[in-house]
């Protein structure tokens, strides 16, 4: 694998820390500006909505902009968020400022994944997408609760100016690591972009990233009441059993790699699958503290299998114009983020018991892979026979070229 892989996984860090890190930091934040912590908790939707916001845009914007100046270009801009955010002098002005932290971000991993598949050979392109993710992965390990420690020692400004320097490192290794052939690659054009939206076969794979991993937020929104009304653990453990999840999602971010290189369509059924019986028997799980927390580590596990071939399977359905669907994934991955919570939300608020909100997210999974069937069904019809993967029948010289 490419060293360069290395610079795009250290920019997926920074913002899988500064994504998570506020969760953990609102009552420090809430008590500085004087606003209550549900009025805080605006905070983390502000970001989430410049993803939304940000990934179809900015890769519409840069559509004709060399793909390494546009990772560095969204980094600083990542910077810039970070940076206001720890100066912000009131509540409003943070609220602008992580709006702004967050329009990089489905850009960057949009136009990372296409970079990093374009650097390996065509067996190797869902384990190269892996390892980039396994940025974002590894910052729920070590990444966000060190940030959180600084916070809490240090003031929570102090690890938005910590997170800033990450981004600073991350421009560094993209500037010496990422190849100059990605700043003279031939420009798709945003109207190709915006024609390879028009595909029945993408649309699909976007509305399983949004049933599949609404399913894991469906749960893990609601892990901590989970972990300690149900399971019977007390507050202070939760931090660490959120680290075991950091963990299984890690090594399924991994293992989905791999596997999706062998069979992409099989990797993502297996994950989804597995998703929805981890979810299923939550409430079992539940029962003792040692089976509660192997269901964080399988749910982890079970989810981030299918993050590498979600992403890889919408790039490929998008082949003639692959950034700005990439990009429109993680916008779809956000609002799985929203829209699981909020289901999640409904089940417990309908008095269904703790672990409601997984059993909600096992409905998910099984929606997730009824799109993914009728992903196949649409492929079957428009496959060439021997051929297990189906792009676009238009294959732009660029690919051509790289696939050479």
């Amino acid at each position: 694998m490419p060293l360069a892989l290395l610079a795009l996984a250290v920019g997926a860090f920074g913002i899988g820390t500064t994504e998570f890190v506020i969760m953990g930091l609102l009552p420090e934040v809430a008590d500085d500006l004087h606003v209550s912590i549900p009025t805080a908790g605006h905070l983390v939707s502000a970001y989430a909505l410049g993803v939304v916001i940000g990934a179809p845009l900015l890769a519409a914007l840069t559509s004709r902009m060399s793909r390494r100046t546009v990772l560095i270009g969204l980094m600083a801009l990542f910077v810039a968020g970070n940076v206001l955010s720890a100066f912000a002098p009131g509540y409003d002005s943070l609220m602008a400022a992580r709006f702004l932290s967050g329009l990089p971000h489905g850009a960057f991993f949009g136009m990372g994944a296409v970079v990093a598949t374009t650097m390996v050979a065509p067996e190797r392109k869902a384990r190269s997408v892996s390892l980039m993710f396994l940025g974002l992965t590894v910052a729920n390990v070590v990444g966000v609760p060190a940030a959180t420690l600084m916070g809490q020692h240090l003031g929570w400004r102090a690890t938005f100016l910590g997170v800033s320097v990450i981004g600073l490192v991350a421009i560094a290794s993209l500037a010496l690591l990422i190849p100059h052939d990605h700043a003279h690659a031939p420009a798709v054009g945003l109207r190709r972009e915006l024609a390879a939206l028009k595909s029945l076969p993408v649309w699909l794979a976007l509305g399983t990233t949004v049933a599949g991993f609404g399913a894991l937020f469906s749960a893990y929104s609601y892990i901590t009441p989970m972990l300690t009304d149900a399971a019977g653990f007390a507050d202070g453990s939760v931090t660490l059993l959120l680290a075991l999840f950091g963990v299984g999602a890690t090594v399924g971010n991994l293992v989905g790699g791999r596997l999706a290189d062998h069979s992409l369509r099989g990797t993502l059924f297996g994950g989804l699958t597995s998703l929805a019986a981890v979810l299923a028997l939550f409430p079992l799980l539940m029962s003792t503290e040692w089976t509660a927390a192997l269901a964080v580590v399988l749910l982890g596990m079970a989810a981030f299998v299918t993050g590498s071939p979600l992403q890889l399977m919408v790039m490929e359905k998008a082949s003639a114009g692959p950034s700005l669907a990439s990009s429109a994934n993680q916008a779809a991955f956000n609002l799985a983020n929203a829209g699981g919570a909020w289901i999640g939300g409904l089940a417990l608020a309908a008095g269904f018991g703790a672990t409601s909100p997984a059993l909600a997210g096992a409905v998910l999974a099984v929606l997730g892979l009824g799109v993914a069937a009728t992903a196949a069904t649409v492929d079957r019809r428009r496959s060439v026979p021997g051929r297990e993967r189906v792009v676009a029948t238009h294959v732009p010289h660029e690919a051509e070229a790289l696939q050479h």
